[in-house]
């Protein structure tokens, strides 16, 4: 994993998404344009959480959170989300 320049403020939480699925279990391959935004993916950087609120995920989780949840970010290249922590519904 490559050093990420981007340090997340209070209680907002970098995420790499995982991938989207490119086929179903039957087998079926789904085009890019049917492929769902997936609503998992690794925590890459954490802030340091608010003074009455400590962060609860780190670094290397596996995370769920909603389906509309973050704002998307390019960095070197790469798709991330940011999102406030209260927006990820669990730890994987």
């Amino acid at each position: 994993m490559a050093k990420i320049s981007v340090k997340p403020l209070a209680d907002r939480v970098l995420v790499e998404s995982a991938p989207a699925e490119t086929k179903t279990a039957g087998g079926i391959i789904i085009p890019d344009t049917a492929k769902e935004k997936p609503m998992r993916g690794k925590v890459i950087a954490v802030g340091n959480g608010k003074v009455d609120e400590p962060m609860t995920v780190k670094v290397g989780d596996n995370v769920l959170y909603g389906k509309y949840a973050g704002t998307e970010l390019n960095i070197d290249g790469k798709d991330y989300l940011i999102m406030k922590e209260s927006d990820i519904y669990a730890i994987i």
